[in-house]
């Protein structure tokens, strides 16, 4: 049999073979005050390149990425606001209980206070309208300014907001009217020319961390994984090291979202369960979804064939993905490349095969039909192809690359070693344990990457590329 005519099923079958290694006891990684550095002169240059004269970014807990990309803290439970002009000078605006964490922004600015920014019946009275507060920060009428979000809204005429309706008013106002005021978050996502798209060997290191302990928690729920253990239980392995997600943990065995439940509950692991496990740090998610049996034999009978029918050609997807995947690919062949191995109107996705992580799971995306955007250096990227069958079970491995030219490698190796020998401990596993051929542009962030236990109580075998001879 010639290769061209090999099956899915042929190619892939389950071998006993070790687990990934993984770095549990790895420091986190802070980034260098150059690096914060670097970060606002990118920032001022996009202004320039776009005659943005100033620009205001809007932070919560929840969408505080943009401003914390600059400022290195997020508001918590307030909101924020962070104003820039083209020489650079800073303004933080804060609410009461976040102003004390001004001074230790890692790009100085003034701080101003704003009581509309603070919690329900804390003190407001006496102080300057929010606008007036904006011109003290340095917005001046009539000039074109940007307002930074966290939504891109492309293409969208008039321009779109994604702040709160109360501070785009007072931003109209301090800059002398809506005709000013223009949707600036793609200075920092857009993935065609964001500057948050490409990361410095500094930001790989302060990332890798992050997908590192997502990775690691997970190899461990997945080795915690047996009849009449809780979600609870699970969850508590997902979450590590006291650090904040970027994405709700999910510990979630049968049938999902029962009496509205988004977190692990109390319920108890069933053989025979369908189950979905999700954790997320800055740079890198990882995710699960199998079935809780140790054979095929033991799936319900209406799902017998799940692993030839689902799992083992969404595999394959991945595999043809992570072994496409390379500097000057755009996103439109790598969207054609998930169509053709994994079709939409057969295997259910709907959204990008693939996306651009950093300190929040999803930045934005270079992957969609006819994409032109090319993928670059610096890039980090999560395996994001979700299959949905009706009556089956989901399958995922989701985790997290990046791309990185020779300049990048040589740095991440010089500056980072300990960073560069787990990288190339987990490029070893895939390449000889799971038989896969990665370019050399190629790093890995998590240690998962390609790894697929299909039955989650079989903790030894593993999906495995078969290798095949022509003359068979």
């Amino acid at each position: 049999m010639h290769t061209d005519s090999v099956t899915h099923t042929d190619r892939y079958a389950l071998e006993s073979i070790p687990s990934p290694p993984t770095f549990p006891d790895v420091a986190s990684h802070v980034m260098a005050d150059e690096t914060l550095h670097r970060r606002l002169a990118a920032i001022v240059q996009r202004m320039k390149q776009h005659q943005i004269a100033q620009l205001i970014i809007y932070a919560d807990k929840e969408h505080g990425s943009n401003f914390e990309y600059l400022a290195g803290f997020i508001p918590r439970f307030e909101e924020a606001l962070l104003v820039i002009n083209q020489q650079g000078e800073l303004a933080y605006i804060m609410g009461n209980e976040n102003l004390k964490l001004v001074p230790f922004a890692r790009n100085p600015g003034r701080s101003l206070h704003a009581a509309l920014f603070s919690l329900p019946n804390q003190p407001m009275s006496g102080e300057p309208s929010l606008s007036r507060l904006l011109g003290q920060a340095g917005i001046v009428p009539d000039r074109r300014t940007g307002l930074v979000g966290w939504k891109l809204f492309s293409g969208q005429q008039p321009a779109m907001f994604d702040l709160p309706h109360f501070i785009c008013a007072a931003a109209a106002e301090a800059a002398g009217g809506m005709a000013h005021l223009m949707n600036a978050t793609g200075l920092f996502i857009s993935p065609d020319d964001g500057a948050r798209c490409i990361n410095s060997a500094d930001e790989v290191a302060f990332y890798e961390s992050g997908a590192n302990r997502a990775s690691t928690a997970m190899l461990a729920a997945l080795d915690s994984v047996a009849p009449g253990i809780s979600e609870k239980r699970i969850g508590a392995l997902l979450n590590r090291d006291g650090q904040p997600g970027n994405v709700m943990t999910i510990a979630a065995t049968g049938d999902r979202f029962t009496k509205a439940q988004l977190y692990p509950s109390d319920k108890q692991i069933a053989k025979g369960d369908k189950l979905s496990l999700t954790v997320g740090y800055k740079g890198g998610l990882t995710s699960r979804a199998a079935y809780v049996v140790s054979q095929a034999s033991e799936l319900p009978c209406h799902v017998a064939d799940w692993l030839p029918r689902l799992a083992i050609p969404y595999y394959h997807a991945v595999v043809s993905w992570l072994e496409q995947l390379r500097i000057g690919i755009t996103g439109g062949e790598l969207y054609a490349l998930i169509e053709a191995a994994l079709p939409k109107a057969q295997y259910g996705w709907h959204l990008n095969p693939g996306h651009l992580v950093a300190d929040e799971e999803w930045l934005s995306s270079p992957v969609s039909p006819g994409s032109a955007i090319i993928l670059k250096s610096g890039m980090l990227l999560q395996i994001d192809i979700i299959p949905s069958v009706a009556g089956y079970g989901g399958c995922s491995i989701e985790d997290t690359v990046g791309l990185a030219d020779a300049a990048l490698r040589a740095q991440l190796a010089a500056q980072f070693p300990a960073v560069w020998q787990r990288m190339m401990q987990r490029k070893t596993y895939l390449c000889e344990v799971l038989r896969l051929k990665l370019s050399d542009e190629v790093i890995l962030l998590s240690n998962t990457v390609g790894y697929l236990r299909p039955f989650l109580l079989d903790q030894d075998r593993a999906l495995v590329r078969q290798p095949i001879s022509d003359g068979v």
